[in-house]
Formats: structure tokens, C-alpha cells, sequence
């Protein structure tokens, strides 16, 4: 018989589909697992179990997590919850702003930020700005574009056919506007047009052909006109779908109506849309036109302005950017959401986005060589993690790019370009997640649980989900502050000792079993590590295999539940006393346990051992170390 060793120094490809089950031959194979759940990832390697969950705020809904970094010193975490924005500093909401979007609209805002001021947009709502002022206070109010002596330099577009002509019965005051088709309805009340590029102001509505308007500016002449223009947004034409700031300028990435159209505000006057004469520090317009429909879903901007689209990713480029340098140039064509917005992220140079179909997640990369951009798919081999992509962030102190799925999945990737790791797996909770956000260094959650919605952070020193740590002077049996579990069963760790049986939380309140100095109370989640099966050999295909010894290398490890064939069973790390009583937290070791194994695997596509274990202790995996016999 052939006996052998195979070495697993590293998970740094993480969960491997079961599609590549007979390409032992890969790197990823090597360093990948079957099963991954509950853990992160190392950059070097390892794995650890997740950080659990603090609990930190219910909200009244649904909605969306979005960051507000005024700073390294101040963070803030923005909930857009229906028609109102709690705005939290410190795990602390400090203020609470009415909103224009009810729930099932804000997975369709976009934001971006520069400075105290973080601007918000739907497709459907007029765009908004949220201010943090002098005063540290929030101040959310509607767009306000560049106007002199009451004229506005706002985007101006003519929807209805070129060959439309418009008659005004005066040239200033109240004048009446007849059009040559049916091209008015009543939502242009309010709107401004432009007549031979002097503007007037709609009061009233009278027919599809005719209107009621206030001059801004006195008119040229009373003939039939086809140079007219009406507002880029508004109500009727819906409002900009995406924003980013670029080169000096405010870029306006699309609207409901004008899907595919970018605008670009003067130089250094970020309202200001004034088009001019062309001149280098004026505006510039332009759509985007090719051989399919190319739907703005998202501007990025990076070592160039990036365009992403329902069906191409595109480059725009000018150094600087003027309206004779701006230049357009498609580079891939993979698509990105157009159900909702997805925000792309920048990890190391590279533009993370989720592609059309919500299956891929996508590194949108410039290289040198060829001088354009590429997509590169970066879950090849773990492509059944990220299905379904709802919301997406990234956390470079972790080096996590996380990514919400729409079955309340959060699939985690940890990524480093430069070592080449990419590594997937799954975290699950007793609950679904329904959005992701990083400030700072903390990466939140939102989470439906029975019914209500809590904000949640990762937290590493914390073992539970939805969990709370309460210390007293003295030992107390009974501990409140409970109420956002109201109902539920918990796990409870008193004094680091976990307690036997679950205790339901009742008035907001749980009472133990003995008093306790310090308690974490909260929801159990299970870790999983499964390896890949060995991998097919000349020497092994056909051929029955079993598992001698395996020799796990952990650190700082309290607990190791481990299945070697006879059921789920907690190796003796030496946390008990001499009486087999827990009456202490668990040892941290750090080091090699070795764990032999007996009877031989019928099923060469399964795994020789399983790590499965719920119990809220620290766990690290450095390496693996299986001896294989082969039956010659």
C-alpha cells in the first residue's frame, strides 16, 4: 500500500465549486476548500471564524447603508430607511432627516461625496444634497444649479422632434407658447424652456400644444421656432441617475429620459452647466451612442472617468478634460445591475462592479500593455457564492470586498491583487442581510431578524450575532436590554464561559443560572471548513483511500469540533480541569494537534474531515496536513 502526505499551507482560493472537482492540476484547487462558511479569509492564508455581530440600533424598515466620511476623526453612518435618513456617529444616531424616497425606491439612489457635502440621486426624485454645516448639523435640500440675474445654467435638451416648432404670442411677460404637436403636460408646470437660447418659465398648463409662460429673459421674435429646449430634469423627464465628481467637474451620469447622455459641469463650478462657446473650462454634453443600448447604471472616478453601463463599460478620457480633449472610448462589454445601483469600489487601482447579470463580480483594470481596460471575472471558480448581488462594499482593513445577496447571504471575498488571492466564501446569520456599509473600520450590516430590522457591525471581539456585552461591579443573575431579541432563544456567554442551555429573552430581560461579572448574549452561528477531496492521481483513480492522521496547525484556538468519519466530536485542547468541569474559559493554544482516523473512503469525491462547530470561541487555522493511504 502507498501511504503519502498532502500539505494545505493556505485557503487562499477559498470555496471551490464543485465544477472543478477533477481539476486537481489547478493552484486553485491546491489551496481551496468544499466547503466554507463563517469565516475569514487571511490575505497569508489562514482562516479564522468571523467576527460576530453587535447589535447596535433597530430601524423602522428596509432600506440602504450608505458612509459619510467627513474625515479620518469623524465617520458617519447614513440608514435610508421610507422617507427618512438616520444619521448614527459612534454607534450613535444623532440625528434623524426626512427623505423623498419611500422603501421600495431607495435601492435605485446613488450618492457621492466630496467634503462635507454628499450628493443623492433617483431617476425618479429631484436629486438632493446632504450637508454637514459649521455647526456639525445635517441639512438635506434639493440640487441648486448655477443662476445669474435669474436665469439658470441648468442641462437644457429638446425631446420632441427636431422638426417641432414653438410660436410665442409676445416676447416678454406673460406669453403663450403654442407648439406645432402635442409635446406639454401638466407636470411642466414650474419647468423652464429655452426659445432661441433666451429662457421662460412655465406657470400653467392649457393643452399638449399650449402653455402659459413668464419670460426670465425677453424673447428675440414671435415666428415659429425649432431652436427651443426644455430642462434636462424634471418632472416630466425624470431626474440624473448617477454622479461623480472628476477632474474639477460634477459629472452627471444619465437620467430617467436621457439614459445614456453625460453631462459635465465648468471647471471648478459645480452647477454650473453653461455650455458657452466651448471654451476649455466650460461645460460638455454628449451621449454615448453605439451599437447597442447603453443605459448609464454608474460613473466612477479613477485614473480615468469610467462609465458603466446595462451593456458596456466605457473610458472617457482628456488630460485635462475639455470640451476639445474629451474623448469616449467602449473597453469591455460585460454590463452592469439595472435593477437597482450597485456601487462600484476601488480596491488597489482596480474598480470592483457587479456584472448585468448579477452573477459575476468583475475587476475593471487599466494595464499599460495594452493601454485599455479590462473585466476580469473574479469568481471563476467560485462562481456559486456571489449570485444574485444586492449591495456591495469594501474593507481594506480586512481586505473583504463583501457583497449582499438577495437571499440574505453575505458572500466575502478576500482580495490581494498583488499576491493574486482571491479567495470566496459564504457567511450566513439567523436572520437575511439586506445591506452592507464600511466606515472606517467598521463594516455594517443591515439585518432583518423576526420580523424587524437591526443595524449590526462586524466586531471581533464579539462571539455572537446580534449580540450585546453587559460588565457589573458586582455578579447579577438577571441582565436587561434585551428587547430587540424579544422572544428568541439565546446563547450566553457568562464570564467567557459558555452556559449550557439556550434561555429565551423574556421583557427585554434573561436571568442565568448563577450571577456573572460580564455576559455576551446573542445568536449562534456555526463555522464550516470542509477540504477539496484528493485530488485524481494515476496512482489514486480507481483506487479505495483513507485517512491516517491529519495535523491541524491553529493559533489562538479555544475550541476544534472535528468530523474524521464517526460524527461531529470536540478534540481536548486541554480546556477542561482535572474533573472534565468547564469552570473557566477555554486555554488559547497555538500549535499542531494531531488527530488519527480509521476505516476506508468509499466516495473519492468527498472530503476526509470536516470542521463544523457553533460553539462562540475563537478558532484560527494556519494549515492542514493530511497522511493518505491508497489501496494498491
Amino acid at each position: 500500500m502507498t501511504r503519502f502526505r498532502q500539505v494545505n499551507s493556505n485557503f487562499t482560493s477559498g470555496e471551490i465549486s464543485d465544477d472543478l472537482l477533477g481539476r486537481g492540476d489547478l493552484v486553485a484547487y491546491q489551496n481551496g476548500a468544499t466547503k466554507m462558511q463563517n469565516l475569514f479569509i487571511f490575505p497569508t492564508g489562514g482562516v479564522t471564524r468571523r467576527d460576530g455581530l453587535e447589535y447596535i440600533d433597530t430601524v423602522n424598515g428596509n432600506g440602504r447603508l450608505i458612509p459619510f466620511e467627513f474625515n479620518t476623526q469623524q465617520t458617519y453612518l447614513l440608514v435610508l430607511t421610507s422617507n427618512q435618513i438616520d444619521v448614527y456617529l459612534n454607534d450613535t444616531k444623532i440625528t434623524t432627516l426626512a427623505s423623498p424616497w419611500p422603501e421600495n425606491d431607495i435601492s435605485q439612489v446613488a450618492w457621492t461625496q466630496s467634503a462635507d457635502t454628499l450628493l443623492l440621486t433617483h431617476p425618479d426624485y429631484y436629486p438632493k444634497t446632504l450637508v454637514r454645516n459649521n455647526l456639525g448639523q445635517f441639512v438635506l435640500d434639493d440640487w441648486n444649479f448655477f443662476a445669474d440675474e435669474n436665469v439658470s445654467f441648468q442641462p437644457f435638451y429638446k425631446f420632441a422632434n427636431s422638426s417641432v416648432t414653438i410660436t410665442p404670442s409676445a416676447l416678454s411677460g406673460t406669453v403663450t407658447l403654442t407648439a406645432s404637436s402635442a409635446v406639454f403636460s401638466p407636470l411642466h408646470a414650474g419647468t423652464r424652456l429655452q426659445i432661441g437660447g433666451k429662457q421662460v418659465e412655465i406657470t400653467s398648463y392649457n393643452s399638449p400644444t399650449v402653455v402659459s409662460v413668464i419670460t426670465v429673459e425677453d424673447l428675440i421674435s414671435t415666428d415659429a421656432t425649432i431652436d427651443w429646449f426644455e430642462q434636462a430634469y424634471s418632472p416630466v423627464r425624470g431626474y440624473p441617475i448617477s454622479v461623480a465628481f472628476h477632474q474639477d467637474r460634477l459629472v452627471i451620469g444619465g437620467s430617467r429620459d436621457l439614459p445614456n447622455r453625460l453631462w459635465f459641469s465648468k471647471s471648478g463650478d459645480l452647477f454650473n452647466f453653461d455650455l458657452g462657446t466651448g471654451l476649455d473650462d466650460e461645460s460638455i454634453e454628449f451621449a454615448i451612442l453605439s451599437d447597442q443600448v447603453n443605459a448609464i447604471r454608474g460613473i466612477f472616478s479613477g485614473r480615468h472617468l469610467q462609465v458603466f453601463t446595462s451593456g458596456a463599460e466605457w473610458m472617457v478620457t482628456g488630460t485635462p478634460l475639455t470640451p476639445n480633449t474629451v474623448q469616449l472610448n467602449r473597453q469591455t462589454r460585460v454590463g452592469s445591475v439595472i435593477d437597482r445601483y450597485v456601487p462600484p469600489v476601488t480596491v488597489d487601482g482596480a474598480t470592483i462592479f457587479v456584472a448585468e447579470n448579477g452573477q459575476e463580480i468583475r475587476e475593471f483594470l487599466y494595464t499599460d500593455i495594452e493601454q485599455a481596460y479590462t473585466a476580469v471575472d473574479l469568481a471563476l471558480a467560485s462562481r456559486h457564492i456571489p449570485i444574485d448581488i444586492i449591495d456591495q462594499d469594501y474593507d481594506q482593513y480586512r481586505r473583504l470586498i463583501f457583497a449582499v445577496r438577495a437571499d440574505g447571504k453575505l458572500a466575502t471575498m478576500t482580495f490581494y491583487r498583488a499576491e493574486r488571492v482571491r479567495a470566496w466564501t459564504l457567511q450566513e446569520t439567523q436572520g437575511h442581510v439586506h445591506s452592507i456599509s464600511v466606515v472606517g473600520e467598521n463594516a455594517y450590516l443591515l439585518v432583518e431578524r423576526n420580523e424587524k430590522f437591526f443595524i449590526e457591525k462586524f466586531n471581533q471581539n464579539i462571539f455572537l450575532d446580534s449580540a450585546l456585552e453587559f460588565e457589573s461591579a458586582v455578579p447579577k443573575v438577571t441582565w436587561l436590554g434585551l428587547d430587540h431579541l424579544e422572544g428568541l432563544s439565546v446563547s450566553i456567554l457568562a464570564d467567557g464561559i459558555l452556559l449550557d442551555n439556550l434561555i429565551t429573552v423574556v421583557n427585554g430581560e434573561v436571568t442565568l443560572p448563577d450571577p456573572a461579572l460580564k455576559v455576551q448574549v446573542g445568536l449562534s452561528y456555526s463555522h464550516i471548513l470542509e477540504p477539496l477531496p484528493l485530488a485524481m492521481t494515476e496512482a489514486s483513480a480507481g483506487r479505495k483511500t483513507r485517512l491516517i492522521e491529519s495535523i491541524f496547525r491553529v493559533k489562538d484556538t479555544q475550541s476544534l469540533t472535528l468530523d474524521i468519519g464517526q460524527g461531529l466530536k470536540e478534540v481536548n485542547l486541554k480546556r477542561f480541569n482535572q474533573d472534565n468541569i468547564l469552570d473557566e474559559p477555554p486555554e488559547k493554544i497555538s500549535g499542531d494537534i494531531s488527530v488519527r482516523s480509521l476505516g476506508w473512503l468509499q466516495d473519492a469525491t468527498k472530503s476526509y474531515w470536516r470542521i463544523e462547530q457553533n460553539l462562540p470561541y475563537q478558532f484560527t487555522l494556519l494549515s492542514t496536513s493530511d497522511e493518505i493511504k491508497i489501496n494498491d
